[in-house]
Formats: C-alpha cells, sequence, structure tokens
C-alpha cells in the first residue's frame, strides 16, 4: 500500500497567507471539540461506521482518532482529534485538526471542503444529542439551488456517450443515459441519496433515502448536492481541455489545481 500524501486547507487554496478556510476550521475546531471530549468511542464509532458511511483510525499526526470520510474517490478527508486536556490556560482542552488525502482531493476548493466538514460535524452533534433535522424542506428548492442548476446547466451539454463508465468512476456514482435524458445518483453518508437530472438542456435535482429526514437538514442536503454538481463540472472540464469553456467550469477547481496544473487564470466569482 502506498504511503498517502496528506493536504492541509492552507496548501489547496494556495494563496501564500493564512486564508478564510484555515480560520473557518479552526473556529469549527473550537466549536465542536468539546462534544467529543467525555464522548464513548463506542457511540462514535457506531455514528461513523453507520450513519456517516466513514471510519475511524490514526493517520500518523500523533492524533488520539481520525474520522475519515470519503467525498468522491480519490478525495477523502480526514478529522485528527487529539486532547491535551488545559496545559496552555487558554480554556482549549482538546482540538481538530483537518487533512486532506487522495490523487484529486486537490481539485476541490476548500470552501466545499470546509462547508463539507462542517456538514458533517453538525451531522455527528445532533446523532449525539438524539436531535432531529431543523429543516426539512426536501421537496422545495431553496432560491440557491435554483440559481446554481441554472449557472451549472451549460456545459451538461458537452456529456458525451462515452462518458458514462468514466464518470460513474469519477463520482462514485450510478450513471446512466437514456435517450438524451442522464441520470447522476450517489449515496451520500449512508441511505441518503442525491440523484442529478440533466434533461434537454435543463438541470434538476432530487433527494432520497431511507435516513435522508431523519440525519440531515434540507439546507444541508442541497449543499451536499451542490458539491456533488460541482465534481460533474470538473469531469467535464478536464474532458474538454480542447475547447473553450464557460467560465464557471474553471472556478470549479481550487487555486492550487488552477495554479499548478490546469495552468489557466484561476477565476473568482
Amino acid at each position: 500500500m502506498s504511503k498517502r500524501k496528506f493536504w492541509t486547507v492552507g496548501q489547496i487554496d494556495a494563496t501564500g497567507v493564512r486564508g478564510p478556510h484555515e480560520k473557518e476550521l479552526e473556529d469549527i475546531s473550537n466549536a465542536k471539540y468539546s462534544l467529543f471530549l467525555n464522548l464513548n468511542m463506542d457511540v462514535l464509532n457506531d455514528i461513523v461506521t453507520n450513519e456517516l458511511g466513514g471510519k475511524i483510525e490514526n493517520i500518523g499526526f500523533n492524533e488520539d482518532w481520525a474520522i475519515t470520510i470519503e467525498m468522491f474517490p480519490e478525495v477523502d478527508i480526514h478529522m485528527a482529534y487529539s486532547y491535551f486536556g488545559d496545559e496552555f490556560g487558554d480554556g482549549i482542552e482538546a482540538e481538530f485538526k483537518f487533512y486532506f488525502s487522495g490523487k484529486r482531493v486537490c481539485w476541490i476548493p476548500g470552501e466545499d471542503s470546509a462547508t463539507f466538514i462542517d456538514i458533517v460535524m453538525d451531522f455527528i452533534e445532533r446523532k449525539v444529542k438524539g436531535q432531529e433535522p431543523y429543516e426539512k424542506n426536501y421537496g422545495k428548492k431553496t432560491e440557491l439551488m435554483k440559481n446554481v442548476l441554472t449557472q451549472r446547466s451549460e456545459p451538461f451539454s458537452l456529456l458525451k456517450e462515452g462518458d458514462q463508465e468514466k464518470l460513474a468512476t469519477f463520482l462514485g456514482a450510478k450513471v446512466s443515459k437514456i435517450e438524451n435524458v442522464w441520470r447522476f445518483k450517489k449515496e451520500y453518508f449512508s441511505e441518503i441519496f442525491i440523484e442529478i437530472i440533466w434533461d434537454k438542456n435543463e438541470l434538476d435535482i432530487k433527494f432520497s433515502g431511507e435516513k435522508l429526514f431523519k440525519n440531515i437538514d434540507s439546507y444541508h442536503v442541497e449543499f451536499v448536492g451542490i458539491f456533488f454538481l460541482n465534481h460533474i463540472l470538473r469531469f467535464i472540464t478536464i474532458s474538454n481541455m480542447d475547447k473553450a469553456l464557460p467560465d464557471i467550469c474553471y472556478i470549479m477547481f481550487s487555486r492550487y489545481y488552477s495554479k499548478n496544473i490546469g495552468n489557466w487564470d484561476h477565476r473568482r466569482n
């Protein structure tokens, strides 16, 4: 087994200075670590394994343990927990450090990764406290989602018949094309399904699954759906590098990818 290469969000953002996503992850650590101070490891393992679809392991940073969850194939997120008591006198007894691994993890912008971590942490907190999701408007799209579907629609016209199998592997999803309708269906966490449909120049998204209503807010699952859409656009982009693509394609990638692999100017919203 080859040794994993671990990235930090700062390396992926590639700004050369401390960026907003590093601060965001530090804030998540400070807000959530206390939940884990006296948490029974069997309870945590059950949540991580059976509800999140992840695993608990050690990744080699002298942490007590780490939660690893796959966002996409070759895109793994690691949440490494360390308890040290109040040895620094600042009232902080433990911390999370966040690492990223996989061949394509440096493709994903820090914004997507940090928000995904925030969603996972909220997911765990609700399960530990036995709380139901607050928002359950799964069948009603927010204005954000309506805009996202409109903005990301055009590149889907570049999909080709031969893309199906490669896309399924890239996404870790089921991909089908019947006549002119493309369907992309992926299981997130455990028994929560997101389906993206491309039909005659129009994108749609649907959410389903046995654990949808009891494990994740409709607002949060929309964000996970956006990350799914973004990854499809990454596939479309790398498969059509010989074409002039809509700007939306290029901003799907991290600054590291844009500067070092894509070799295009990093475009900002």
